[in-house]
């Protein structure tokens, strides 16, 4: 069996990933991650109770001996690496904690893996919001264009990476996707926190009327991709995954509003912009289309379906369970 190493198995795209991998069965897992596991709530491979699968709690910043002595006893094939400081409005309280885990420890990290000869690729995800607003057709080879202290903490470690992989050959391949949305998703994001309030009867804040332009992609579809990426992604290259076209936040709260049986008008409230919002965030994912047959199979209604068919599943624990972000070192 292929030997993957996932760092950041707690986060909602790295646990839908292990996911995808326990249900082929052809692959022996090790998930790190800096918090204990989750629940199912959040952990969709805990159903599984696959014997394929191990959970070390490490931190990617503060027990690094501990990252370095399992890889060497591991010695995976793969590592897939989902670890990041994450959420962009929080970035600008702590900007100097998202730098820290988004660019020094991913340099120390590939300082690390460069000469290990066992590794065939180090899957690294990055973020469009390093181009700041897209609009258009964005490629890959577009220029950094950050606008937030998240942005650019995953810019700085993105660079970072390439000096190794123009230096030592590392096998870096890079995955941007676009916002994934799905079942099992933090609760704060926009899809499950508006069916949250539908159902808790509180009233939905569209910031600046909702009017941006997101990309919304099902997980399953960016997992499907980079897994994609990971067994026959060209070394040295980015790999956008996204849907065929964008959808404006307040339309995307209209259908879940849809879904529910709940009057739009009525549930929501405008709101002021966010500091460093991006407009637009529309990317082009031509290259993966075509160099791996990839493209998104789970439409729009059937994804936001399934994710409040997941709400209502889950809302007593959803219920005892906290709606906002909620900061770590």
């Amino acid at each position: 069996m292929k030997k993957i190493l996932v760092i950041g198995s707690n986060s909602f795209s790295g646990s839908d990933f292990i996911d995808l991998l326990l249900e082929k069965k052809e692959y022996k897992v090790v998930g790190i991650s800096r918090s204990p596991e989750k629940s199912v709530l959040f952990l969709p491979y805990l159903l599984r109770k696959s014997p394929y699968f191990t959970f070390q709690q490490i931190d990617l910043n503060r027990n690094f001996d501990q990252l370095k002595k399992v890889i060497d006893e591991f010695q995976p094939e793969y590592i897939v690496n989902f670890a990041a400081q994450s959420e962009v409005a929080p970035s600008w309280e702590n900007p100097h904690q998202w730098f820290q885990t988004n660019a020094v420890a991913i340099t120390q990290l590939a300082d690390l893996l460069k000469n290990l000869s066992y590794l065939k690729r180090y899957v690294h995800i990055s973020s469009p919001e390093v181009y700041g607003t897209c609009v258009g057709n964005i490629k890959e080879d577009a220029p950094l264009n950050p606008s937030t202290p998240y942005a650019a903490s995953k810019a700085a470690g993105d660079l970072s990476l390439f000096t190794f992989v123009k230096n030592f050959s590392f096998p870096l391949v890079m995955i941007r996707a676009t916002n994934v949305y799905g079942a099992h998703q933090q609760l704060f994001k926009i899809i499950p926190r508006s069916a949250i309030y539908l159902k808790l009867g509180k009233t939905i804040e569209l910031h600046g009327g909702g009017v941006a332009v997101k990309s919304y992609i099902h997980i399953r579809d960016v997992s499907q991709g980079e897994l994609f990426a990971m067994e026959h992604g060209r070394v040295g290259e980015i790999y956008h995954f996204s849907p065929n076209h964008g959808t404006a936040v307040r339309d995307v709260v209209a259908t879940i509003c849809k879904k529910m049986g709940k009057d739009f008008t009525k549930v929501t409230r405008e709101v002021p912009e966010r500091l460093g919002q991006d407009k637009a965030y529309t990317i082009d994912s031509t290259k993966a289309r075509k160099e791996f047959g990839w493209t998104p199979r789970i439409s729009f209604d059937a994804g936001i379906e399934q994710t409040v068919f997941w709400v209502e599943k889950y809302f007593d624990e959803i219920q005892n369970t906290p709606l906002n972000y909620v900061h770590k070192e």
